[in-house]
């Protein structure tokens, strides 16, 4: 019974994280509105990008200290710390009122966010055995990804929320507010049922083999293959925080405007996309069991992307708002191998430094964002948007090819065997 209690807590603690983790893009504009009374629409636009880029710096750098400390300490200390620390900084969040301490807590929040999808899948993998783990971790990430739809859910109706809260304490709340308090709640409910997680046995021999370095990071750059494999695991995952973080999270002050669509709002957009990757997750998922390889579903999905991209910059002119939640949710299914992508990371290494790659491979991919977008930026002042969003889009799936073309076929790889420094 433990591996499925075990699911259904990473599951959950995802579903929790990805709420928060694209909560900001859903609720900045009002946020921003705010806090920056008198500001043009140009200066929140631009304040917006500061606040999110911290936000994914500190994704990078929990990244490393998540990782690192899974290894040395353990998965599911991870799981308890991050979840602790994201949750509280977002019940902080819906109390500042000036933008340097919302760039601080945002880039602590990022700290948090960043261990709870890691934590999850090197637990579920070094539990399940090695023919059904992929299902474990696809069922994570399925879950997982509709807590954007939570967010944007909650966001739209904050003021019922709030007016529960104002009936019950007496607190009059904003809606960015109300939905910043109600994923730290969620956040701290959890935390709870994580109490009947236990760690992995994989790990466990590990630390007590007391001659294995753990969590040694710079064991990565020590051995040229290792680290190579290390640099292709991570640019697997960046076309799909390329769309994402570019041709989704721009949707309302880019692309909708310059396609000539009108009424389309960029929470409505998030919310669509990780539907969408939620049922890419899902297929994604079942393909690699029934294939029997994770390498060929991510050539499949990369092919679908180019596809859905080329239709995204050149097929929507003119298009209808609800025709543009459909492109943004296909774009959403055909990013859904995030959960195979985080998953080849996590069976290319072994046990001591199999949570430091977990975690840090697909939070460096979500630190690739600020990178992309300025890229994006800097094509488009002399090219267009358009132009800008396909030679970025270009080069990212390219480099993921490159990437998985380079990597061994891992699905049903024996996991039990460590590093050598």
């Amino acid at each position: 019974m433990r591996p499925y209690l075990l699911i259904l807590v990473a599951a959950l603690g995802y579903f929790v994280d990805i709420y928060d983790l694209v909560l900001f893009n859903v609720v900045k504009r009002e946020s921003l509105q705010y806090i920056m009374q008198g500001a043009t629409a140009d200066d929140i636009k631009h304040m917006g990008i500061f606040l999110f880029n911290m936000q994914m710096f500190g994704m990078l750098a929990g990244g490393l200290l998540w990782g690192i400390w899974g290894d040395k300490r353990g998965r599911v200390s991870v799981l308890f710390g991050s979840i602790l620390m994201y949750s509280l900084a977002n019940v902080a969040n819906a109390f500042i009122f000036d933008t340097t301490t919302y760039a601080i807590v945002r880039f602590i929040a990022g700290i948090g966010l960043a261990g709870e999808l890691g934590a999850g899948i090197t637990l579920v993998a070094e539990t399940l055995s090695k023919e059904k783990r992929g299902y474990g971790t696809m069922i994570i990430v399925t879950f997982g990804a509709l807590g954007a739809v939570l967010a944007s859910l909650v966001a739209d109706k904050g003021d019922w929320f709030g007016a529960i809260i104002a009936n019950t304490t007496g607190m009059q709340l904003m809606n960015w507010q109300v939905a910043y308090i109600i994923g730290g709640v969620l956040g701290l409910m959890l935390l709870l049922l994580r109490a009947g997680a236990l760690e992995s046995d994989m790990f466990k021999q590990t630390k007590a083999e007391s001659t294995v370095a753990r969590g040694d990071f710079f064991s990565l750059f020590r051995n040229k293959e290792r680290f190579l494999k290390y640099v292709y695991c991570i640019l697997v995952g960046l076309p799909i925080w390329y769309v994402i973080g570019v041709l989704v999270a721009l949707s309302e002050e880019q692309f909708a405007r310059d396609f000539g669509i009108a009424g389309v709002k960029n929470g409505t957009a998030i919310m669509y996309t990780y539907i969408g990757l939620s049922l890419g997750d899902l297929i994604s998922g079942i393909l690699s069991q029934i294939f029997r390889s994770r390498k060929a579903v991510v050539y499949l999905y990369l092919m679908f992307i180019v596809a859905l991209v080329l239709f995204f910059l050149y097929g929507m002119q003119g298009a209808s708002a609800e025709s543009y939640y459909l492109m943004c949710f296909l774009l959403g299914t055909g990013t859904g191998y995030w959960a195979i992508f985080v998953t080849i990371a996590s069976e290319q290494f072994g046990t001591n430094i199999r949570s430091t790659v977990t975690n840090t491979v697909p939070n460096f991919v979500r630190g690739s964002v600020p990178p992309i977008t300025m890229l994006f930026k800097y094509i488009a002042v002399g090219f267009g948007a358009v132009a800008g969003a396909l030679w970025v889009g270009a080069l990212c799936v390219g480099l993921a090819l490159w990437g998985i073309s380079r990597l061994e076929e891992s699905f049903s790889k024996d996991l039990d065997y460590n590093e050598v420094a």
